[in-house]
């Protein structure tokens, strides 16, 4: 009985949380097929205006031009990133020394330096380097994060030592052995380091809106922002573009969820 009981509140708990987890993408899914008048009244059906926001919507903004920004911005970021991130994980491990472990002490203090604290020197080294209003002006500051070395050193550290040795006994040179024994073994945490490094690329605001001066530029929570700044808000205008700037990340963290929790906790299958 007591096994039951226990069970029911369980499933009574985890039904809130989803409730709570997915009722702000349905209210935004709602607002955005509802004129402002029904969003400020609070009204929780679907409406008919969904096309009449996405006209409006594309009046008053770059939609296509955004979206393409942030995409691009987003994948070349996280390919980079990853890429150099799980090279530096990999070496502090396997070729690990003191000297390395003092390095990636200091690497993890520079996580506590709030962004603020270094994006005017960061803007004024990007401007003398001609990068200003460049891709490359946007990714260079976190092409290279303390956090995902940390995770890809942590999850080295469950990689089979065994294979690394066979494989230069077989004659094998490192990059052999990084891109066709490392990379594939270590899927889980390239899965989940892409999803947090997608999604903190495409969300993104404060350096984009800083780095990118040019209107060519603008990106989808700039559009939002931009939306927001008028004499006169319309919501469901807004609402919709957050649905659509919303969407990519879902469907990325959909695709590569059975992988997520793993990467995050080091496993290596």
């Amino acid at each position: 009985m007591k096994v039951k009981l226990s069970r029911i509140f369980m499933y009574i708990f985890l039904s809130v949380a989803a409730f709570l987890s997915l009722f702000p993408l349905y209210w935004t899914a709602v607002s955005a097929t509802n004129t402002t008048p029904d969003i400020l009244a609070a009204s929780m059906t679907p409406g008919s205006q969904l096309i009449a926001n996405f006209t409006r919507l594309l009046e008053l903004s770059s939609l296509g031009r955004a979206f393409w920004n942030s995409a691009r911005n987003a994948v070349l970021l996280t390919a980079l990133s990853v890429s150099i991130c799980s090279l530096a994980g990999y070496a502090f491990e396997v070729y690990h020394s003191k000297a390395k472990d003092r390095l990636m002490s200091v690497l993890l203090l520079s996580m506590m330096i709030p962004f603020a604290a270094i994006m005017i020197p960061l803007f004024r080294l990007m401007a003398n380097m001609g990068l200003v209003n460049t891709t490359l002006g946007f990714m260079l500051p976190t092409i290279s994060t303390a956090f995902l070395i940390m995770l890809f050193r942590q999850s080295t550290r469950s990689f089979p030592r065994e294979m690394i040795e066979a494989a230069r006994i077989d004659g094998l040179n490192e990059m052999f052995i990084f891109i066709r024994i490392y990379i594939p073994t270590m899927k889980s945490t390239y899965a989940a380091a892409t999803t947090i490094t997608f999604m903190a690329a495409w969300n993104v605001f404060l350096w984009p809106r800083i780095i990118m001066m040019s209107p060519d530029s603008v990106t989808m929570p700039m559009l939002i922002s931009n939306l927001m700044a008028g004499y006169v808000t319309e919501f469901g205008v807004v609402m919709l573009a957050v649905l659509i700037a919303t969407l990519p990340t879902i469907l990325l963290f959909l695709f590569l969820q059975r992988y997520f929790a793993e990467g995050i906790m080091g496993t290596v299958k």
